[in-house]
């Protein structure tokens, strides 16, 4: 996951939810782009007006007490960093999203399909196939350490209305206008 998309999953939370000031950021600390995610998005963060509140994606038990204290902030807003447990997780996290009213951005549109708000991620399509091409490159005789490291070319924004809606959101035309996928 490139850890610059940090500071695109904050400018896509202001952009669809413009009231949030105070930010969540649920992280795997465990991962190798865990740190870089999150610096991405402190970089950003004051020229968008947020105030970023780190929460480690370990336990369940751990997540929900995290979420639910942070909702009794005024203008708040969630952001889902790329990684495992966000992914293990991934129900409980849209439950207690929906559940306390929080906005929130994720890392890939299997969230959004699940129920959350809005998701902007590497097409995961794409990426199989670059790495078909690697494996083919490498059972015809190629190194793996002679292939370039190649980062994603093409990336998909998911927009689920129904959970816009139930969130009191009216989404930008700028912000449909550039979805791939919007549910309705």
């Amino acid at each position: 996951m490139e850890p610059s998309l940090g500071g695109k999953w904050l400018e896509l939370l202001k952009e669809i939810a413009p009231h949030v000031t105070q930010v969540a950021v649920l992280r795997d600390p465990t991962t190798a782009a865990g740190p870089g995610q999150f610096a991405a998005i402190q970089a950003v963060a004051p020229s968008f007006g947020a105030e970023l509140r780190p929460v480690n994606l370990r336990d369940p038990g751990e997540i929900e007490s995290a979420i639910k204290a942070f909702s009794n902030v005024s203008n708040g807003g969630l952001i889902v960093t790329a990684g495992p447990w966000g992914t293990v997780h991934r129900e409980l996290i849209i439950t207690l999203a929906a559940r306390h009213k929080l906005p929130a951005v994720y890392f890939e549109r299997f969230f959004v399909t699940g129920g959350g708000l809005i998701s902007y991620g590497p097409h995961l399509i794409d990426q199989y196939r670059f790495a078909a091409s690697y494996v083919d490159r490498i059972l015809k005789g190629e190194k793996a350490a002679d292939l370039p490291v190649q980062t994603p070319t093409k990336y998909e924004l998911a927009i689920n209305l129904k959970t816009a809606k139930a969130l009191g959101l009216t989404v930008p035309l700028s912000v449909l206008a550039r979805a791939d996928e919007v549910i309705e």
